[in-house]
């Protein structure tokens, strides 16, 4: 069994982690950064408030289906005390048409035994951008 690189070092690495895990479709990886508390929450842009771990993996696991996602995450700014950070940043990717389209995402760490997990990530569609449909493309 291949072993499983552990996040403990910063946020910042599980939030590169998560990226990586949805840009490859790695269902479980994505799955292993979240806490092990049953309040994470997840909204994806234009979704419902997805609350716990089976919620959310059943989304993601929708989601993921049709393969990784392609979302280039930058302008990253970060508020973090010992124990929590919160990371808010343009999540570059493509719209079904093919034209670029920019989301802003809002991604909370907690640190825990296990070291920095996911416990919020919301996604909204950036102001000013093309209207993207997402009743017919799931974004994330």
């Amino acid at each position: 069994m291949p072993s499983r690189k552990t996040h403990n070092g910063s946020a910042a690495e599980t939030e590169a982690a998560f990226y990586d895990a949805l840009n490859r479709a790695d269902l479980e990886a994505l799955m292993a950064l979240w806490a092990d508390d049953d309040e994470i929450v997840c909204v994806h842009p234009g979704g419902p408030r997805l609350i716990g771990h089976a919620a959310i993996r059943a989304s993601w696991q929708s989601i993921l289906e049709h393969g990784g996602l392609n979302i280039m995450p930058s302008s990253l700014h970060e508020t973090h005390t010992l124990m929590s950070s919160v990371h808010t940043v343009v999540e570059g990717t493509t719209a079904a048409s093919g034209e670029p389209a920019h989301l802003i995402a809002t991604n909370v760490y907690a640190k825990t035994p296990k070291g920095w997990r996911i416990v919020l990530h919301h996604v909204s569609i950036a102001p000013g951008a093309a209207p993207i449909d997402t009743h017919s493309q799931i974004l994330h």
